[in-house]
C-alpha cells in the first residue's frame, strides 16, 4: 500500500514502487501539508517547498540510512523528516520538547549529520567517505548543499580536498539562487552562467561517441579531438569551475522534473570519483507569496495566513532590536561618512535594507563568509573607517580567530553588533546566542556591553561609533524592545559604568539586558519578605565597574549575578575573579545563568523555566545569602 497521507508514512521504502504520476501526486500532498502546518507553527517554508521533488527522488534512488544524506544547514530537511516517519509530529515542530527544525540524530537513524550552520556538509561527507573506504563499505555519501552555502570558505576548502582525493561522492548542489537573502559574489555569477549553459556532460558524451566513429589516423587527430572536447567544455560551461577541481559535473538539472532527476541521479551513481549534480530548484515552489519573494522574507517565518500570505504579527509592539540598532547606525552614518556596514548574508535579519538603500556604496553583504566579513571589517578600520559588523551571536562563533587575531590583537576600532544574543527559542541549540560573553570577555582590548532597553541601546550605538580605543561589541536580543520612551538626542555612555536602578541594602543583584526584569521582579517579591535588594544594571560586561564593585565589597553586601549566557567564563565568573584579585574572596557571591549544556528549542520562557533561570529561583538563592549579612551585623 502506497501512503499518500503524509502523516502515515513510516519510512521511505515505499517510494521505490512509485511511478512518476504517483510521485507528482505525493509532491502536491507534501506541499499542501507543509503550507498548512507551517501557517500555524512557522518555520523554514521557502527552502522546504523548493526541495520536495529532489528529496523524493533522492530517497527513491538511494537507500537511507545506509546511504548517507547530509543536509547542509538543515533548514530544508522537513520533507526528509516526513519521508522518514515524522510527519505525524509536525504539530510540535520547533516547539518545546517537540520536533526539531533541523536534522537531529536522536530523532531518526536517517539523520546522520546535525546542522544549523552552513557550509559544513562537504567536510563531514569527506570524513564519512574516508571512513567508508577504510572499512571496505560501498554505500553512497550524498551531501546536499545550497548555492548560498557553497560560498562559505569551509565548503570551498572541502571541495578542494575532495577533488584532490578523488573519493566516490555525489554532491547535490541545490541551486535556488538564494540563501536566506539573495546570494552575492563571483561564485554566484559562475553558477548563473552554468544555469544557462545547457547540459555540458551530455553534449560531451555525444562528441566522444562521434569521435569514436572517425577512423584513427595517428596522434594528430587524437590531439585535435581532445582540443575539440576542451573547447566544447569551455564553450558550454564558463570556466568549468567544478571539473577543474576534480569533479564530474552533471547539469544543470530541473529539480522539479522527476525524469530529469532520475536520469542524472542514475548517471551519477555509475560515475567513479566525486560528482557534482547541479540541480535548479525554485525556493517556495507551490506557494505564490514564497515563490515571488526576492528579499528572503519567506526563508523562515512565523505564522501566516494561507489565503493572503500575510504574516501574523502581534499588534502594538515596540520596534525590533535589529531595526533599532541598524536605524541608529544609519542615522549616525548621515553625519559620518566613515561608517560602513558589513554583514555575512544577513541584510534582512539584521534589518539593513534601509541602510543599503540610502548608502549603497557603504553597505557590503559578503555572503555566507563570517571569517571574511570580520577580517574585512578589520581592514576597513586600519584605514580610519568606522565598520559596523552586523552578525548573529551564533554566527560570530565561526569567526572567533578573526576577532582574536585580526581585530583585538591589532586593537582596531570595529563595532560588532551581536544580534540574537541570549536564548533565541525555536531555532534551538545551534542558534542560541549564549557563548559570546565567554569567548569575548577574555580577549585583550575588547569592550562588551548590553543595554537594558532600546533607549539605552541607541545611546550604546552612539557610544560604539564614537569609541576610538579599540574593538567594541554590543549584544542585543532577538525580538522587540520594551516600548520605552526614546530620547531625541543621542549621547555617549561612559565605558565601564554601571547604574543602580533599584536601591537596596541587604543584597545586590548584578545583571544586564533581558534579565533585568527578572531581577526587578525578584526584588519586589523579596521586599514583601523584608529583604532590601539593590538591582544594578551591569551594562558593561567588560570592563566591569570596578569602583561600584569595590563599594559593594567593602560594604560586604552579598551579591547575586544573573545572565542569559553560559555561566562558565561568563559575567559572574568575571565578578568572582575580580573579588579574588582584590582579596575579597570572603564576599558571598552566587551566580545564575545557562548551565553547562546545549539548550534545545522552545519558547524563551519555557527554556528559562526548564533551566531554572527565573525570578523565583533568584528569590530562593537570595533568601539563603541575605541572612549571612544580617548575622554579621
Amino acid at each position: 500500500m502506497i501512503p499518500m497521507n503524509v502523516t502515515k508514512i513510516k519510512d521511505p521504502s515505499f517510494l521505490k514502487k512509485m511511478n512518476k504520476d504517483e510521485l507528482k501526486a505525493l509532491s502536491e500532498n507534501i506541499r499542501k501539508f507543509l503550507i498548512e502546518r507551517l501557517s500555524t507553527s512557522g518555520g523554514h517554508i521557502g527552502p522546504n517547498l523548493g526541495v520536495v521533488e529532489l528529496t523524493l527522488a533522492l530517497h527513491k534512488h538511494f537507500d537511507s540510512p545506509a546511504d548517507k544524506f547530509l543536509w547542509d544547514v538543515g533548514h530544508q530537511s522537513y520533507v526528509h523528516k516526513i519521508l522518514t516517519g515524522r510527519g505525524d509530529q509536525f504539530d510540535t515542530l520547533r516547539q518545546f520538547k517537540g520536533l526539531c527544525g533541523f536534522p537531529k540524530m536522536i530523532e531518526s537513524e536517517h539523520d546522520v549529520w546535525e546542522t544549523g550552520h552552513s557550509s559544513t556538509s562537504l567536510s563531514a561527507a569527506m570524513g564519512m567517505a574516508i571512513a567508508r573506504d577504510i572499512k571496505g563499505d560501498s554505500n553512497y555519501i550524498v551531501p546536499i548543499i545550497g548555492d548560498g552555502a557553497l560560498t562559505g570558505g569551509m565548503a570551498l576548502e572541502a571541495l578542494n580536498h575532495i577533488g584532490h582525493e578523488k573519493k566516490d561522492m555525489i554532491v547535490i548542489l541545490n541551486d535556488n539562487e538564494m540563501s536566506i537573502a539573495p546570494n552575492v559574489g563571483a561564485l554566484h555569477s559562475v553558477l548563473g552562467r552554468l544555469r544557462t549553459a545547457g547540459k555540458y556532460n551530455w553534449a560531451k558524451d555525444e562528441l566522444e561517441y562521434l569521435l569514436k566513429k572517425v577512423p584513427a589516423v595517428g596522434g594528430k587527430l587524437a590531439a585535435t579531438a581532445e582540443r575539440l572536447k576542451d573547447s566544447l567544455k569551455y564553450l558550454l560551461v564558463s570556466g568549468v569551475f567544478f571539473e577543474e577541481l576534480g569533479f564530474t559535473y552533471l547539469g544543470p538539472v530541473d529539480g522539479h522534473n522527476f525524469d530529469d532527476l532520475e536520469e542524472n541521479i542514475q548517471y551519477a551513481k555509475k560515475t567513479k570519483g566525486p560528482v557534482l549534480l547541479h540541480v535548479i530548484t525554485k525556493k517556495g515552489k507551490g506557494f505564490n507569496p514564497a515563490e515571488m519573494d526576492r528579499k528572503g522574507t519567506w526563508h523562515g517565518t512565523g505564522p501566516y495566513k494561507i489565503d493572503t500570505g500575510d504574516l501574523i504579527k502581534p499588534v502594538n509592539i515596540a520596534p525590533a532590536w535589529s531595526a533599532l540598532v541598524s536605524e541608529t547606525v544609519r542615522r549616525l552614518a548621515r553625519e559620518d561618512k566613515r561608517i560602513v556596514a558589513v554583514t555575512p548574508a544577513m541584510p534582512v535579519g539584521s534589518k539593513l535594507e534601509a541602510f543599503a538603500s540610502e548608502f549603497p556604496d557603504r553597505m557590503f553583504d559578503v555572503g555566507i563568509a563570517e571569517q571574511h566579513a570580520t577580517t574585512m571589517a578589520a581592514g576597513l578600520a586600519t584605514q580610519n573607517m568606522k565598520p559596523f559588523l552586523a552578525i548573529y551571536s551564533t554566527f560570530l562563533q565561526r569567526a572567533y580567530d578573526q576577532v582574536v587575531h585580526d581585530i583585538c590583537r591589532q586593537n582596531l576600532n570595529v563595532f560588532i553588533g551581536i544580534d540574537r544574543a541570549g536564548l533565541v527559542g525555536a531555532d534551538g541549540e545551534t542558534h542560541q546566542g549564549v557563548f559570546d560573553i565567554a569567548f569575548l570577555r577574555h580577549l585583550p582590548n575588547m569592550v562588551v556591553m548590553m543595554p537594558k532597553d532600546e533607549n539605552e541601546g541607541q545611546h550604546m550605538v552612539k557610544t560604539a561609533i564614537d569609541y576610538n580605543d579599540g574593538p567594541i561589541a554590543m549584544r542585543f536580543p532577538r525580538g522587540n524592545g520594551l516600548g520605552v520612551e526614546m530620547d531625541q538626542e543621542l549621547k555617549n555612555i561612559p565605558i565601564g559604568s554601571w547604574e543602580i536602578i533599584r536601591e537596596g541594602t541587604d543584597v545586590a543583584i548584578l545583571t544586564f539586558g533581558t534579565t533585568i526584569p527578572m531581577a526587578l521582579k525578584a526584588a519586589e517579591l523579596l521586599a514583601g519578605k523584608g529583604i532590601s535588594v539593590r538591582v544594578v544594571n551591569a551594562r558593561f560586561i567588560k570592563p566591569l565597574d570596578e569602583a561600584m564593585l569595590m563599594d559593594l565589597f567593602t560594604s560586604e553586601i552579598p551579591i547575586l549575578t544573573i545572565e542569559e549566557a553560559v555561566l562558565q567564563g561568563g559575567f559572574g565568573s568575571a565578578v568572582l575573579e575580580f573579588a579574588h584579585d582584590q582579596s575579597m574572596s570572603h564576599i558571598q557571591i552566587e551566580r545564575m545563568g545557562i548551565p553547562d549544556q546545549f539548550i534545545e528549542h522552545g519558547s524563551v520562557d519555557q527554556l528559562l523555566e526548564e533551566i531554572n533561570l527565573t525570578s523565583e529561583r533568584a528569590v530562593e538563592i537570595i533568601q539563603t545569602i541575605a541572612p549571612i549579612k544580617q548575622k554579621r551585623a
